[in-house]
């Protein structure tokens, strides 16, 4: 008799959690989120036998001596060499919105290795005042280009409603956005160079640390683009529905193709190259912060974020504490724990630090920018709850009062 080991969505039955930086097994790394549905399984983060997981290895090869820093950054040298142009067009791209990560790269591209950088933004769903004034910052202070993009905002909420609807995601618009945006632009303008900041590997994505650029199928050690697999693009689904049921509602297909995925035929039609820069140079997201904060004025948070200790990540959307915390339902995984490991990893706090404040913030209701959210996704509050309380997982979730109101609070993660 063969036990079932994983639920039906692909999350492991028995949960535990690294025993060096906390993260659950439970962690997502990620999908193509172009079939994301309500039946997609999820792929997690890998344990070794030791139980320590995929990003706590990853990050373990950039202190110890596996990574020669200084090779590194001179086939950074030789990529930039080679690129470079001097005739005042740009010679690469760097995706971002203002954040301490798209700060850095754009910066240390332009100033240090002499690149003329073209910087593409695809619109947050929501800007907070902070987001939109670090962005002002980032371009002005900073000293860069910009093609800032806005996607019919009907459409895009149409599509995030949707989303939060079916898959409890209302991150996934901007996801799908951030991935293959930048990339297109790229190739319209004949951009041949593409940097994107911190590696997959860092969240938990089982990547070879040698990998540096993107991968054409799902045999290759690179970094998925989330290809049309052969597929047609009615196929397909945004927010858990099919574009062709968008279509057959009356919506245009001009509307819904920003949201297409790039071509890999058209990236090697154009001979774009598209890296990490993190490959090249060690990425400490705290020192990112520091940087930004010191070179084009960045801004933390005037405030503890909700949900987690820190101040300084994920400032530009008024929907992100909503990502955190119905990643919080879905995996028992919320804000605090995921910056408690990537500070663990990086060797800012301890595992037992960690711990006391996953237990202390983690779960927090996001209620800063409740009213904009709700209104965002067309509910009310309770019907929020109760769609929050239909993906709890059974096997993380323990029902504690069921006659207790609101639903909200019928609950408890089972973190130990």
């Amino acid at each position: 008799m063969i036990l079932n080991t994983k639920t039906t969505n692909g999350l492991p039955l028995d949960v535990k959690y690294c025993i060096k930086c906390n993260i659950s097994n439970q962690r997502t790394t990620g999908k193509n989120e172009y079939f994301h549905t309500e039946k997609s399984i999820h792929k997690t983060i890998k344990f070794d036998d030791d139980g320590i997981c995929a990003g706590c290895k990853y990050v373990e090869k950039e202190f110890d001596e596996t990574i020669d820093w200084n090779e590194r950054e001179r086939e950074l040298k030789d990529l930039c060499d080679k690129f470079r142009k001097n005739n005042g067009e740009f010679d690469c791209l760097v995706p971002g919105s203002g954040g301490k990560d798209s700060v850095y790269a754009s910066h240390v591209l332009k100033y240090k290795y002499k690149m003329n950088p073209l910087t593409v933004t695809w619109s947050p769903n929501l800007y907070t005042e902070i987001g939109w004034k670090n962005f002002q910052s980032w371009l002005h202070k900073g000293g860069f280009s910009n093609f800032l993009y806005t996607p019919n905002p009907k459409i895009h909420k149409l599509i995030t409603q949707e989303a939060t609807k079916r898959l409890l995601h209302p991150f996934q618009t901007f996801i799908i956005g951030q991935k293959t945006f930048a990339l297109k632009i790229a190739a319209k303008l004949n951009i041949p160079l593409i940097f994107y900041g911190e590696s997959q590997g860092k969240g938990g994505k089982t990547i070879s640390h040698t990998a540096k650029s993107f991968s054409e199928s799902k045999t290759q050690a690179g970094f998925e683009l989330d290809p049309l697999e052969g597929k047609d693009f009615k196929e397909v689904f945004l927010g858990g529905k099919q574009v062709a049921e968008y279509l057959e509602e009356g919506v245009p297909l001009s509307d819904l193709e920003n949201y297409k995925p790039i071509n890999i035929n058209l990236l090697k039609e154009k001979k774009l190259d598209f890296y990490y820069l993190g490959y090249f140079l060690r990425w400490v997201p705290q020192e990112m912060y520091y940087f930004a904060s010191k070179n084009i004025d960045f801004s933390a948070n005037p405030e503890r974020t909700e949900g987690t200790y820190t101040k300084y990540a994920s400032l530009d959307d008024k929907i992100d504490g909503f990502f955190y915390y119905t990643s919080y339902i879905k995996f028992g995984i919320g804000r605090a724990m995921f910056d408690s490991a990537n500070e663990i990893r990086h060797g800012h706090i301890t595992k037992e630090e960690g711990k006391a404040l996953i237990n202390k913030f983690d779960g927090e209701y996001p209620i800063k920018y409740e009213d904009e959210f709700l209104n965002y996704i067309s509910m009310k509050k309770e019907d929020f709850q109760d769609l929050c309380d239909k993906f709890r997982p059974e096997h993380i979730w323990e029902k504690i009062d069921p006659q207790s109101i609101p639903a909200s609070i019928n609950f408890t993660v089972r973190y130990s």
